[in-house]
């Protein structure tokens, strides 16, 4: 069984440790607990781990978050994976900080990676992993908030965060959405 673990952000280090990068951050440590290296191909950088006799094939889009899709659909064709494998890792400002929600589908919230995402596939029925960055910015100010960096009072909040989502994941590649779902949803 193969899987596509997807996680969004924005290349460049002006955006790392930025919220929008909740998806990069989560797979960087997955790979650095697994001894991983990404390589830069093509629209991603990629790598990919066995979990309990599935592999799992990682990618960090090298398109920019508006033009997500674009990546996500090419490895998706390009590695065979099936829509029902596919889990996307996405920062949320319509979750409390804090807070990690498996979703089977819906909408993109706004979200332009997700928006680019459900264009290019001409769906939302596809998993998605929707990381609590809070909503704690002035109106009209939300992508400020998303590209600034987490708050002195959030950061020790992080790693537990991020080694929940990497359980998640692996969950998610062994029982599936829904029982992934039950398992860590009202945590």
């Amino acid at each position: 069984m193969k899987y596509l673990i997807v996680g969004l952000g924005n290349i460049g280090s002006e955006y790392a440790d930025t919220r929008h990068n909740a998806g990069f951050m989560v797979l960087d440590r997955l790979a650095k607990e697994e001894g991983l290296q990404f390589s830069n191909m093509r629209l991603a950088y990629y790598t990919e781990m066995k979990y309990k006799g599935r592999a799992l094939h990682l990618i960090k889009p090298t398109t920019y978050m508006n033009l997500s899709g674009k990546a996500l659909n090419h490895w998706m064709k390009d590695l065979k994976i099936p829509l029902e494998n596919v889990l996307v890792i996405v920062d949320e400002i319509a979750i409390p900080f804090g807070k990690l929600r498996l979703k089977p589908k819906g909408s993109a919230a706004g979200h332009n990676g997700l928006k680019h995402i459900e264009m290019t596939l001409g769906t939302d029925q596809y998993s998605r992993l929707r990381f609590g960055v809070g909503d704690n910015y002035p109106k009209g100010r939300q992508v400020d908030y998303v590209l600034s960096g987490f708050d002195d009072d959030e950061l020790p909040a992080i790693p537990g965060m991020i080694d929940r989502s990497i359980e998640i994941i692996k969950s998610f590649a062994t029982i599936g959405t829904e029982l992934t779902m039950t398992k860590f949803n009202n945590k």
